[in-house]
């Protein structure tokens, strides 16, 4: 219970939810304080009707003050000069004004919500204007999609399962989104949004896994798979796309398979995709070098395989034979998997195999390292960059050379890959050589190294001042360009501004 600063005259306000529909799952304690109040409200549409006040019938008493609380519109249609939002915030604002007149003289007042009244509940608006003034108190209630889960018979999450509870009138592909990047969803507030919604279920692949409930727990309850819904549905209808159960995973069936190559991003688990999530969350297989697989969380049902970081052909070609057998294979990737990563690996061990032509190849994008580095930084990449690897492991170093003495003639900045590990120093030291001969002494470089891990640092220097010492694999380098500057109000901020000299 709340303590409002107001004198112990005057009465107590009560949000009280009534549940999804059954007046047998109102609360006890619910049923308790609705008995005993001097006013009773709820809402109700302009036809007069209010599914709140027929399910709480059983315990209003004679002689109670009963308010109903007409909605002046209950769609987005209306005259008001301040539009829908503008027409409620004005009904709300006369329905505080009357609750309050009775507070003042000291009746207790309920007022009734369905469901419960802090999940997208109607009485939450009147808490927010009176909550402050008087002694308040919530009852919770039943929510609609417990109910609509129980009369599904479908459980929702499990373990370590994520709910996310959704509304329907997000547009279509923010819903799909979010859709695809939970492990279990609840889509309420349907009616004219179903359309919209059965199209973002779709575009996440999950209406063959959605179930469609109306009414739940009333004796209009209806319960179906969203397949067999089509047309009009009722406002008091929701979605349920449970999560899936790893104990009903098959095994592969020799069917089309597929293998995605997904991006973690940098390091920090924030700025994972929700595309990358869904996928990882799908993916029946999980191959990787062990530093980056350990980044994802373990699943119940997934078969994990971690390898050494110089083994990509063969992690590649494990993927594609467990696909090819028809299984949904995830391939993980450190920051962008396009860039110097696991994707070109993938594309080249199935390229020119006619035994994986039928696998679904997918790649999912991830933030790349040098991104990240850039935004700790401010903004090096503003203008034209060239990204090069500095490691001659894959290529000889004439043509790493001849890449920088090309882009350092171009002037463009630099975004520099695998600068030096323990036994490959030399090159770096080649780098710097070329970089001097090009690039003014003062010229800004970010030295960005494990961005987004815990060991993250991120600092900016000159080019005279780079200590190749304090570089390893796990660092990145942004060299700027001849009109790089470090910024004379911001500490530790370059930018490269995006307009170069005529």
């Amino acid at each position: 219970m709340t303590k409002a600063a107001a004198k112990q005259t005057t009465g107590r306000l009560f949000g009280v939810g009534v549940g999804p529909g059954d007046p047998e799952l109102l609360t006890v304690k619910a049923a308790r304080i609705i008995a005993a109040a001097d006013v009773v409200a709820y809402p109700g549409a302009e036809h007069g009707r209010s599914v709140a006040r027929a399910i709480a019938a059983p315990h209003i008493q004679p002689g109670q003050i009963e308010l109903q609380l007409r909605y002046p519109v209950t769609t987005g249609t209306t005259d008001h000069p301040g539009g829908y939002e503008g027409a409620l915030s004005e009904f709300y604002d006369a329905c505080a004004r009357e609750l309050a007149a009775h507070l003042d003289t000291g009746r207790d007042v309920v007022v009734l919500c369905e469901g419960d009244p802090f999940l997208y509940g109607s009485y939450m608006y009147l808490h927010d204007r009176l909550a402050g003034r008087y002694a308040t108190e919530v009852v919770p209630g039943v929510t609609s999609f417990s109910a609509a889960a129980a009369a599904a018979g479908t459980p929702l999450v499990r373990r370590d399962d994520v709910l996310t509870i959704l509304p329907g009138t997000l547009p279509t592909d923010v819903l799909a989104a979010r859709l695809a990047a939970t492990d279990a969803a609840v889509v309420m507030k349907l009616g004219r949004t179903f359309a919209s919604v059965r199209a973002a279920t779709d575009r996440a692949e999950l209406t063959g896994r959605s179930v469609y409930v109306e009414r739940a727990s009333s004796e209009h309850q209806r319960v179906a798979p969203l397949r067999e819904v089509a047309g009009k549905v009722p406002y008091m209808s929701l979605l349920l796309v449970p999560a899936r159960n790893p104990d009903e995973r098959g095994a592969p069936a020799g069917g089309r398979g597929r293998v995605a190559v997904v991006g973690l991003g940098p390091g920090d688990p924030r700025w994972l995709t929700p595309e990358a999530d869904a996928e990882l969350a799908d993916a029946e297989v999980l191959i990787g070098y062990q530093t980056y697989l350990a980044r994802v969380p373990p699943r119940r049902g997934q078969t994990r395989y971690a390898t050494d970081n110089r083994v990509e052909a063969e992690r590649a070609e494990h993927a594609l034979e467990l696909a090819a057998a028809g299984a949904r294979v995830a391939v993980v990737s450190s920051g962008d998997p396009g860039i110097f990563a696991m994707a070109t690996a993938v594309l080249e061990a199935a390229d020119g195999e006619a035994r994986f032509a039928h696998v679904d190849l997918q790649v999912i994008p991830g933030l790349s390292a040098m991104q990240a580095a850039a935004a700790r930084a401010g903004a090096p990449l503003g203008h034209d960059f060239c990204v090069i690897s500095l490691s001659d492991q894959l290529k000889p170093w004439d043509v790493i050379a001849r890449r920088l003495e090309a882009a350092l003639t171009a002037d463009l900045v630099l975004a520099l890959y695998n600068p030096a590990s323990r036994t490959r120093r030399e090159g770096l030291e080649r780098a710097t050589a070329l970089l001097c001969r090009h690039r003014a002494p003062a010229t800004p470089v970010v030295v960005a190294r494990a961005v987004g891990s815990e060991d993250e640092s991120v600092h900016i220097t000159s080019l005279s001042e780079l200590d190749p010492s304090t570089v390893d694999m796990r660092t990145l380098l942004i060299v700027g360009s001849s009109t790089t500057r470090v910024s004379s109000t911001h500490h530790q901020r370059v930018y490269t501004p995006r307009r170069y000299p005529a």
